[in-house]
């Protein structure tokens, strides 16, 4: 699949002095939103570049939020970047509850918490959809970055498969792994068993944290 490259007036980039490092932050205007890449390192024209791909998730990544692992894995990644050497982390806005939005999220939170529905349900209770996240905006990034292939850090099986039909070099996939809590082991355990993602720890952790339906 061709991805349209993008303009000069939709990138800007600069410096980022964070507290894990300084990294290269890249933003860009693609389809009414805004999104970044933080480069580290030397990735342009590398195979095997440790990437992850990240959905926003504002409860989880700016307020650490318990009930996902969005925060978890955001910090994670960019932790294992800096420790490589080198990498990019993609941070894709309006994928906000899989791509239906805050206030549509925080109402499913309603029924996770008040009728013990899981984060499928909860969506299609609503008459809203289970995942509609567009990758094509990462792809058309890492496209511009020059990376010839990824190290894909993810444990969702239909990311890979959405950059792979768009031109981008999965060469393998990084398991990208968090310790379940008791608010999160019930999303991870609809996550695994119903969206196909692969988290062999929720096993391990689930006696721990009885999900609702255990209960």
């Amino acid at each position: 699949m061709h991805e349209e490259a993008f303009n000069d007036q939709d990138v800007a980039e600069s410096d980022l002095v964070t507290r894990r490092g300084t990294f290269r932050a890249v933003a860009f205007r693609a389809d009414g939103h805004e999104h970044m890449a933080l480069v580290y390192g030397r990735t342009r024209m590398r195979e095997n570049v440790l990437v992850r791909v990240h959905s926003e998730c504002m409860t989880g990544d700016i307020f650490g939020a318990m009930r996902c692992e969005c925060g978890d894995q955001l910090d994670a990644a960019l932790d294992r970047i800096v420790a490589e050497g080198a990498g990019i982390l993609i941070y894709l806005r309006g994928h906000e509850g899989r791509g239906i939005g805050l206030v549509a999220k925080v109402r499913t939170h309603v029924l996770q918490d008040e009728q013990g529905m899981d984060t499928l349900d909860s969506a299609t209770t609503l008459g809203l959809p289970v995942d509609v996240r567009d990758y094509t905006p990462a792809a058309r990034i890492l496209k511009h970055l020059r990376v010839l292939s990824v190290r894909l850090m993810s444990n969702n099986p239909d990311k890979i498969e959405a950059l792979e039909s768009r031109g981008i070099e999965v060469a393998a996939r990084v398991p990208h792994l968090m310790r379940p809590n008791q608010h999160n082991i019930g999303y991870l355990t609809a996550k695994r068993d119903r969206l196909g993602h692969d988290l062999p720890q929720v096993d391990v952790f689930s006696a721990d944290y009885p999900t609702a339906a255990d209960r």
